[in-house]
């Protein structure tokens, strides 16, 4: 599976300067490849960031090319106008120009402390041949103390389950904490796994791929198209919301948005998207919807969007002043977005009113 960051990376120089949403704001700038957001009771705003590789080792990327390990991953606290790097020297894998980062992907705070996935995008194994940070890629990890404690080892669950029988890959990609434990969306495992109090692993739901018409082969021609799902919440109705961004070649209009009730099969909750890459319900429950493609990671165009959708299943557009955006969070009538979350060290996060 061709993975986000490094198919996104190879099309970012056909992307226009991004344009601000009309009242948007800069809450946080110069950032690598942020990702998933977070706000604390008081109003700190975590920001997980994937990093931008480092010396090595290094070794061939899923795009052909080289990529190279590094302990440039973190998480970024942002409170009172000031941003600092709260938790440092986490893994992360990119080219070796700092794109197509894979290290922290999203974070959630139990507390004042952050709780996060790093990712891996690859063979669960390959983190075994990676030096001290490397092997906190492909976990679930909590920040206390000065101290990053490992809760869950999701990378080597799916080494040893393999819930979607495709080959171990894993990618854990989103988390979001309940009080029967967490739920992490694992992108490149097509899976949603349960992470109980005492660490243990176990899944929750496999999404199953989608025939799709192949591009370049003659009308007609069908190839599968992995679900690749990227964002877990809850709902309001207790429920686990996953959105997908879908496999190559990433079809328009193909990514749904999923509720998963545990021990029930996957539903289609809401549809017609395009590579979606975080969710968000408001106070209201009301769904937001964040595409890091709106029209499609073939299309040459980086531009993201920010969807509302309304209590029919219909999209309305909040904004598509976005590019290649990375991670949602709501707050006091508000959109905040990780914009460009596939840039190293150009990355912002971006306030945007929603009334």
């Amino acid at each position: 599976m061709r993975t986000l960051a490094a198919l996104a990376a190879g099309l970012l120089t056909l992307v226009p300067t991004p344009v601000m949403a009309q009242g948007a704001t800069t809450v946080a700038s110069g950032l690598d490849n942020p990702r998933g957001l977070a706000f604390a009771h008081d109003g700190t705003l975590y920001v997980a960031e994937a990093g931008r590789g480092g010396a090595g080792p290094c070794f061939p990327g899923p795009e052909g090319g080289d990529v190279c390990f590094g302990a440039s991953g973190a998480i970024t606290k942002v409170s009172r106008g000031q941003q600092k790097r709260v938790v440092q020297g986490l893994s992360s894998i990119a080219a070796p120009n700092g794109t197509q980062a894979m290290g922290p992907s999203d974070v959630t705070v139990v507390g004042d402390f952050p709780v996060f996935t790093v990712g891996l995008a690859t063979a669960p194994a390959k983190r075994d041949e990676l030096p001290g940070a490397g092997q906190t890629a492909g976990r679930l990890l909590l920040a206390a103390g000065g101290r990053v404690v490992r809760l869950a080892d999701i990378a080597g669950y799916e080494g040893q389950a393999d819930p979607d029988g495709a080959g171990a890959e894993t990618n854990p990609n989103s988390v979001a904490l309940t009080s029967a434990g967490a739920a992490v969306a694992d992108a490149a495992g097509n899976s949603l796994v349960k992470v109980a109090p005492n660490g243990t692993v176990s899944t929750l739901a496999v999404f199953p791929s989608q025939l799709v018409d192949a591009p370049g082969l003659p009308p007609g021609t069908k190839i599968p198209s992995q679900a690749v799902p990227t964002a877990v919440v809850q709902g309001p109705d207790g429920a686990y919301y996953v959105s997908q961004l879908t496999g190559f070649p990433f079809p328009v209009g193909r990514a749904s948005v999923f509720r998963v009730v545990p021990g029930q099969a996957p539903t289609v909750h809401a549809t017609g998207f395009t590579n979606v890459v975080d969710l968000a319900f408001d106070r209201d429950g009301t769904l937001y919807v964040l595409e890091i493609a709106h029209n499609g990671l073939l299309s040459g165009d980086m531009t993201g969007a920010l969807i509302k959708v309304k209590q029919d299943g219909s999209h309305q557009v909040v904004t598509t002043a976005l590019t290649g955006p990375g991670g949602l969070a709501l707050r006091d009538g508000a959109a905040y977005v990780s914009d460009c979350g596939v840039c190293p060290g150009t990355g912002k996060v971006v306030r945007i009113p929603l009334r």
